[in-house]
């Protein structure tokens, strides 16, 4: 599917939202002078040097992709320069340009991956130098095309690709895409804007770019001290007041207070027979604060001091900081555009969203693949087409060798499977009733993991704060509200379907469907940061590499400032 659609000026878009729906400029408002001169250098001689710096080895710090954008978009305009007035420097369009890399800061990005060194140096000489030359014009055009080019794909896909850091991701950009959307937004005659829409405009982006903002000045102030190893404390039990001390300081560091010294409807309800208790003891409202934290970070929360909660205290701060970096990452690898009516599941959330025309239509909880490789569910994009009712379930093969046939035909009665020849092959389903490991109705949109979304007969799991039962399909909590969201049907219809024969009857969707399943450890929810459940270890490889872009050096924060005075004088 083309996954770089639809770019257009629509700042703070909320989630399902798309490009489309809001007002543009005609793109064909801006194009470059042709000039005859540029402060009286021919601009003859600037094209030629502009042309020979293409054919030349590529800048430092511009990828071999980025150059070829690069040239791609000279080779358009004919090696026009593209920054360049007959004055000098086209003053407006740079500065945009010099503010979006500044602003990349704060999305998390590596800003040593562009050539702000080199960009403030020829700005820098162009705005000091009323006779400048051809090579120093020429010089300025190319590191500012360069910039914009490897700014703009960064922004649109992101600066890692997520086959080289083991994401299971595939919903992969298409190139021919990022050419055509440089193209058009540097059409724009407020590049500003153009620039702001490469990114994504989704609230919950703007979220985590706000609290990655809150985390660096944690992270500059030293973090949070270390909470003691402690064993499993629950509430109401007497405890050593250094590790209750420890607790309180902890969880303030991230704003949250135990409800005697703030407001109590902050906090999630006391367990059940837990009262306040004197000094020395481990009280209710310091135990409301524990299930909230553990609510806030991916934990079953039961308001008990136990290791996993004390290790997830003790995560360093920094850390944390990088998977805020590493989720805005993720975002910038999805598409700007997801249509209008569209499914969005995020695993490490076990939540799954239905958005109609912009707005959120429909929630649930989910239960995803199992915490270990051959059952995790991946991240890809699909479109639902059908929905099956009262459907068999077809065991794989994987399945039936490990689960089914070791337990005999005893256990494949009990359960109501039988066999079935394929292709010269014996293979087991599991009939349609209230056994069926797919519950009454699944969802289907055909991909290469064999992955849908389905009922289930087993609903007390929707229980568990931390739902990772299934074989990497995805089951729904509220399966006859999503067949009716999906087909338009009224709820007695649905349930009709899902209660009467005939059996494993197919419905096409009125229209295809996007859905899209993802994989964000850290996310907003209700304007509120969670630290979701990293169930298959995939921050463990991102985070190393986005943590220069999350605490930038004092090097780059250096050359941040040198380009900051120089674009604004």
């Amino acid at each position: 599917m083309a996954l770089l659609s639809g770019f257009a000026v629509l700042p703070g878009c909320k989630r399902g939202e798309t490009a489309s729906t809001g007002k543009t400029e005609n793109p064909q408002t801006w194009a470059p002078e042709k000039l005859t001169s540029v402060q009286g250098v021919p601009a003859t001689e600037i094209e030629a040097l502009i042309q020979k710096k293409l054919d030349g080895p590529k800048l430092d710090r511009i990828d071999d992709d980025q150059w070829g954008h690069t040239k791609r978009l000279y080779k358009i305009y004919g090696s026009n320069p593209l920054w360049l007035t007959s004055n000098g420097l086209h003053q407006t369009r740079t500065k945009a340009l010099t503010d979006a890399i500044l602003a990349a800061n704060t999305d998390g990005m590596r800003l040593d991956d562009y050539p702000v060194g080199a960009l403030a140096q020829a700005i820098g000489t162009l705005k000091q130098t009323k006779t400048p030359t051809a090579e120093q014009l020429a010089t300025a055009d190319v590191i500012l095309t360069a910039s914009y080019t490897s700014l703009g794909e960064d922004l649109l896909t992101g600066q890692v690709d997520p086959r080289t850091v083991a994401q299971a991701w595939h919903v992969d950009p298409e190139e021919e895409n990022i050419d055509s959307a440089l193209v058009r937004n540097l059409r724009y005659e407020r590049l500003d804007k153009a620039l702001a829409t490469m990114r994504p405009t989704d609230d919950d982006y703007a979220g985590l770019s706000k609290q990655l903002q809150n985390y660096r000045v944690i992270v500059a102030k030293g973090g949070w001290q270390p909470v003691p190893a402690t064993e499993n404390l629950k509430p109401g039990s007497p405890a050593n007041p250094t590790l209750l001390a420890a607790v309180r300081n902890r969880l303030a560091v991230e704003g949250i207070v135990p409800a005697s010294g703030a407001n109590k409807a902050s906090m999630v309800p006391s367990p059940q027979g837990a009262s306040t208790s004197p000094a020395g003891s481990y009280d209710r409202e310091l135990a409301a604060a524990v299930a909230l934290f553990q609510e806030r970070h991916g934990i079953n929360v039961d308001s008990s001091l136990g290791k996993e909660t004390i290790e997830s205290m003790n995560v360093p701060a920094s850390y944390r900081l990088g998977e805020i970096a590493a989720n805005m990452e993720r975002f910038r690898w999805l598409p700007r555009s997801f249509g209008s009516r569209y499914i969005f599941v995020n695993v490490s959330a076990f939540k799954l969203e239905a958005y109609d025309s912009g707005q959120k239509t429909l929630e649930m909880k989910v239960i995803v693949g199992q915490e270990y490789q051959d059952k995790a569910t991946p991240v890809f994009a699909d479109s639902l087409e059908t929905v099956v009712f009262r459907p068999y379930w077809n065991v794989t093969p994987d399945i039936a060798a490990k689960e089914v046939f070791p337990k005999g035909a005893a256990y494949m009665a009990r359960e109501n499977m039988e066999t079935y020849q394929e292709n010269g092959q014996t293979r087991v389903r599991q009939r349609p009733g209230p056994k069926n490991a797919l519950g009454f109705v699944k969802f289907l949109f055909p991909n290469d993991f064999n992955i849908y979304l389905h009922d289930t007969p087993n609903h007390e799991l929707f229980k568990e704060d931390v739902r990772a039962f299934s074989h990497g399909c995805i089951r729904v909590e509220k399966p006859a509200e999503l067949a009716q969201w999906v087909l338009g049907w009224p709820a007695d219809k649905v349930q009709g379907e899902m209660d009467n024969p005939p059996d494993n009857k197919s419905v096409k969707v009125p229209k295809k469907i996007p859905v899209f399943i993802t994989y964000f450890t850290t996310y907003i929810d209700n304007g509120q940061l969670y630290f979701g459940n990293d169930l298959y270890n995939r921050d463990d490889k991102l985070v190393p590499i986005v943590m220069s872009g999350a605490m930038p050096s004092k090097e780059i924060v250096d050359a941040i400032q040198a380009l900051r005075r120089i674009a604004s004088t």
